[in-house]
């Protein structure tokens, strides 16, 4: 396969048909062997059966159904998991992308790029609960990776299947992908696409997803600088309350010799343990979660979501 379409699916019973028209359209317009991967992320709504019936009118269309709702993230995996062609491409079931930009970012591709990302210069979405909150995240994304781009909230993105396999999804790294395959030397760009209004259903998305964005940074600013090398960080911070501890300590005892002031009685005593003790443990537990959580996914290769049942694979 030389092309394969992701799409993860969430409660768009409205917007099924449109969307496999129009995707159906543009697999129309591109050579050689083509495919689309719908990922039924756990619909309550009538989505699946409505999937099911497009597969059946287009074989190019597939259909991975979850068990439940696992998040977009695990619904992207799902896909480029089930998905064969040497090129992805993903893009969100809201008809907010519009897949006659497909060719555009394939041809932009064949210009030696690994990664073509979206760029929704003119979005059609609120001001405040998501224009603003994305402007701010892409641009603190873009400095601590060190990957810029304008907007890496844009689900249509273009990847060599090479890239993807060295990144492991889960959390919310699907936004991520561009700065993880920059670790493994991807050459990546971006273009403007066009940003459509959401015209039927309801958007899942909300400014508290923010906090789980920033929450993921962290995660993606660690595995990016200090995954191979986690004591030139910690280590950093260790070395850093060993410091102000002793400073605290030599306090404590010089106000014992100099000024008898009892070092049971000094508050100094217990900022002195706190600095050697508790602000170190929770730095290990932080570095052992972060450590354990990627060992659970990547060397055990354990996936993030279970399927129910396929439509042509």
């Amino acid at each position: 396969m030389d092309v394969s379409l992701v799409i993860p699916v969430y409660n768009e019973e409205e917007n099924i048909a449109p969307l496999c028209r129009e995707v159906s359209a543009a697999l129309d317009t591109l050579a050689g062997e083509v495919e689309v991967v719908l990922v039924d992320d756990g619909s309550s709504d009538q989505s699946f059966t409505l999937l099911a019936r497009c597969a059946a009118d287009d074989p190019r269309l597939k259909v991975v159904r979850l068990r439940r709702n696992f998040g977009q993230t695990a619904a992207l995996a799902a896909g480029i998991a089930a998905a064969s062609g040497a090129v992805l491409v993903t893009l969100d079931a809201d008809l907010q992308n519009d897949p006659a930009d497909i060719p555009r970012m394939l041809a932009k591709m064949d210009e030696g790029f690994d990664v073509v990302s979206g760029w929704r210069r003119k979005r059609e979405d609120a001001l405040v609960s998501r224009k603003l909150p994305s402007l701010l995240a892409n641009r603190l994304i873009s400095v601590l990776t060190g990957v810029a781009l304008h907007d890496y909230g844009c689900t249509l993105k273009a990847y060599r299947r090479e890239v993807l396999e060295h990144v492991n999804l889960y959390g919310e790294l699907h936004r991520f992908v561009p700065a993880l395959a920059s670790q493994v030397g991807a050459k990546i760009t971006e273009m403007e696409v066009n940003h459509r209004p959401r015209l039927a259903g309801t958007s899942k998305y909300g400014i508290d997803r923010t906090l789980r964005v920033v929450l993921d940074l962290i995660t993606v600013k660690f595995l990016l600088n200090y995954a191979t090398r986690p004591m030139q960080l910690f280590g950093k911070w260790g070395f850093g309350a060993f410091c102000l501890g002793g400073i605290a300590g030599a306090t404590v005892i010089y106000m014992k010799f100099f000024d008898s002031l009892p070092m049971n009685r000094n508050p100094l005593t217990t900022l002195t343990a706190f600095l050697f003790f508790t602000a170190i443990q929770f730095i290990i537990m932080g570095l052992l979660g972060e450590l354990m959580t990627r060992t659970y996914h990547e060397v055990q290769n354990k996936p993030v979501y279970t399927v129910r049942e396929t439509v042509n694979l």
